[in-house]
């Protein structure tokens, strides 16, 4: 095996040799790349109350989170008859927003519905 010098065998290559001299004699090491984590998710669910028209249910299920309104029946009905239903699987801030938006506009309806978040596992 023969062993050329660095700089005899980039120029026989015609490649130009980039050392970084400074970084090398400074003893910094390359940065590490971080670990990114997906972000946690939070379910939004609906729970049942005895003063709440379905129709109102239905409607909050169709205007903030986007169901169709085969959807949005079923969930209603499950809501009755479980006590609670889920509205969807969102980021921590999607979750909270929505649950904020929903229990503000069924309390400026004076409707008791309550909206609220867990964790998925």
């Amino acid at each position: 095996m023969l062993i050329r010098p660095l700089a005899q065998s980039s120029e026989q290559n015609g490649e130009d040799l980039v050392i970084d001299a400074p970084a090398r004699a400074s003893g910094i090491a390359p940065e590490e790349k971080q670990q990114t984590r997906t972000p946690s998710l939070y379910r939004v669910l609906l729970v049942n109350d005895d003063f709440t028209p379905m129709d109102f249910v239905i409607l909050i299920l169709q205007r903030f989170f986007q169901k169709p309104a085969d959807e949005a029946t079923k969930i209603m009905l499950e809501v009755h008859q479980k006590g609670a239903g889920i509205c969807g699987i969102f980021s921590h801030e999607v979750a909270e927003t929505k649950v904020h938006i929903v229990n503000t506009f069924a309390k400026s309806h004076r409707f008791p519905l309550k909206c609220t978040m867990e964790k998925a596992e």
